[in-house]
């Protein structure tokens, strides 16, 4: 309330009616035998004679409340580091009404698991914040709304996102998705527990862009974000930033996709497991070398040859080297955990993926450099789209732009990472 509203008459000047395809064939008037089920014909127009089709928009303008819901469970030795487990309720126009079910039944189903251990007089180190989000369905209203609200607090307290949007969309393959500095704890998860007659490697750990909620956590904030969900072969082989909005598919019953529950509980432990551990290890779980690794990962094999790319990543992967054996093995000895190098190790780990974030991406590409927009390809999204900017414009300042961007996100790391062994081996030598 009391925000400004822009008046307009309608929501968009763009007009895009979806219509089925009984209504499509219909007005196009395609003949039967043309039809054939075994392949997809693309639908034309007669070549001769002409349609006049008259569109009538009704849509009226109104305002409706969207509404999240919060709870946490407060932390005993850093209450103000937050990892955040996000899920979705049921909202109009999802299509099939099933999608939000999976992801309410598992989050409830840990909350009822951790209450026992609370009972006992359990506390974790870190404060768990449980997330509901509404408005998923209409673009992440609700979870964008909440964050933004609460933008300056969570850069500063909030350590991971863990997401359950649409947990069990298949029931074929086990997949995966972590930002860099969390792709070795979610492997490392995999391996306790697979279910029968189902795939389950431990490397098969990707940073892919992902549906839902997490979205604003990832692009705006640069928190580490991870997801578990089980898919089908075929879906989770092609990108689908898009197929949510655009093109949604028919649901399966949850029931016919697992019956037995099976594949929820399995979603549910290894959600379990990695969030424990995040709120429970005294040293945060994250990986600095791996951020480095991916970094150099992305830079092989594409079009683009910029050594001083290349260097500068491979400055990026000592620095990261020596932040890992120099600062994270003392931290991991009980013997040297001082509270004060604990701190300031946790501080610098939350902030790893911050560097990574550009200031404008293009449509439908991550804001967040280190994801990519599929598995097939490995190179920097934002690199990719640019070089076919430039084939089809035949003008290279969008690679420039892009390049420089990469650049100074790299570059930005290293010098954060560099900062950090500084302020270490500052004070160590103060109290010595």
């Amino acid at each position: 309330d009391g925000s400004y509203r822009q008046k307009r008459l309608n929501l968009t000047t763009l007009l895009v009616q979806p219509i089925s395809t009984a209504l499509a064939k219909k007005l196009i008037s395609l003949p039967e035998d043309t039809v054939q089920k075994d392949r997809c014909i693309p639908l034309q127009l007669p070549a001769t004679g002409k349609k006049i089709i008259s569109l009538n928009i009704q849509s009226v303008t109104t305002y409706k409340p969207i509404s999240n819901v919060i709870g946490y469970l407060k932390g005993t030795v850093f209450p103000d580091r937050y990892i955040i487990i996000g899920s979705h309720h049921h909202g109009l126009n999802t299509y099939g009404g099933q999608e939000w079910a999976s992801s309410t039944a598992i989050i409830t189903a840990f909350i009822q698991a951790l209450m026992l251990k609370v009972k006992r007089g359990w506390r974790p180190d870190r404060t768990i914040v449980f997330c509901s989000w509404g408005g998923t369905s209409f673009g992440n209203i609700g979870s964008y709304e909440w964050a933004e609200d609460l933008k300056r607090v969570l850069q500063r307290n909030v350590v991971a996102y863990v997401s359950l949007h649409n947990p069990v969309r298949g029931n074929s393959t086990l997949h995966p998705v972590a930002s860099p500095s969390l792709q070795q704890l979610a492997a490392e998860s995999q391996s306790f527990s697979c279910v029968e007659k189902t795939k389950c490697p431990g490397s098969n750990v990707s940073s892919v862009q992902i549906q839902g909620d997490s979205d604003y956590f990832i692009n705006h904030l640069g928190v580490p974000a991870m997801q578990f969900s089980y898919e089908d072969i075929k879906t989770s082989e092609n990108s689908s930033f898009l197929s949510e909005a655009l093109f949604p598919v028919h649901t399966t019953k949850t029931e016919e996709l697992d019956p037995s529950f099976s594949l929820h509980e399995t979603i549910a432990k290894l959600t379990g497991q990695v969030t424990l551990q995040i709120a429970s290890e005294p040293v945060l779980p994250f990986n600095a070398l791996d951020i480095a690794l991916e970094v150099q990962n992305s830079l092989k094999g594409g079009e683009v040859d910029v050594p001083q790319l290349l260097a500068v990543a491979s400055h990026l992967r000592d620095t990261a080297e020596l932040f890992q054996s120099d600062e994270m093995r003392p931290a991991n000895d009980p013997k040297e955990r001082a509270p004060i190098r604990v701190r300031m190790l946790n501080d610098v780990l939350q902030s790893l993926e911050k560097s990574f974030l550009v200031h404008q991406a293009p449509p439908g590409l991550y804001r967040n450099i280190l994801y990519r927009l599929d598995e097939r390809r490995s190179q920097f999204s934002v690199l990719l789209e640019a070089l076919e900017h430039c084939k089809l414009h035949q003008s290279n300042e969008t690679i420039q732009a892009a390049l420089s961007e990469v650049l100074n996100s790299i570059n930005s790391a290293q010098v954060y990472f560099k900062a950090g062994l500084d302020v270490f081996e500052t004070t160590l030598a103060g109290k010595k």
